[in-house]
């Protein structure tokens, strides 16, 4: 699985789950939300992808690997925040300054032919 892997990986270093999570992520910050749970990223990549939703095994080894490299930054959420809504702690996420940089830097070298992921200013 990993030289598979390896060969899907753009110039830049990411895999297509990677560039659609970070891409997600950056354009939820532009929208003024400062950070993501799992589901919220989930989600924001389906739309980006038509329709596509990540498994969860598949996004939060995605999520590990961001975190890992310093493109995303991650926390887990009050407590205390989680018991008023009746629900389980969230792990929250945040892309950084270097995430950024490598997105556009992946974008920049996307291969002719390929689906193309751009960044849009927030509508």
């Amino acid at each position: 699985m990993r030289r598979r892997q390896d060969a899907l990986r753009s110039p830049e270093g990411l895999l297509p789950t990677e560039v659609s999570i970070l891409t997600a992520g950056v354009k939820l910050s532009r929208q003024g939300v400062e950070h993501f749970h799992g589901f919220m990223i989930a989600r924001e990549v389906q739309g980006l992808e038509g329709g596509r939703l990540l498994s969860h095994g598949s996004l939060y080894r995605a999520l590990h690997r961001l975190e890992q490299a310093e493109l995303l930054t991650s926390w887990w959420e009050d407590p205390e925040l989680a018991e008023r809504e009746r629900r389980p702690r969230r792990r929250l996420y945040s892309v950084t300054g270097v995430g950024v940089e490598m997105l556009k830097g992946a974008l920049k070298l996307q291969v002719p032919g390929k689906p193309q992921l751009r960044l849009r200013p927030a509508t």
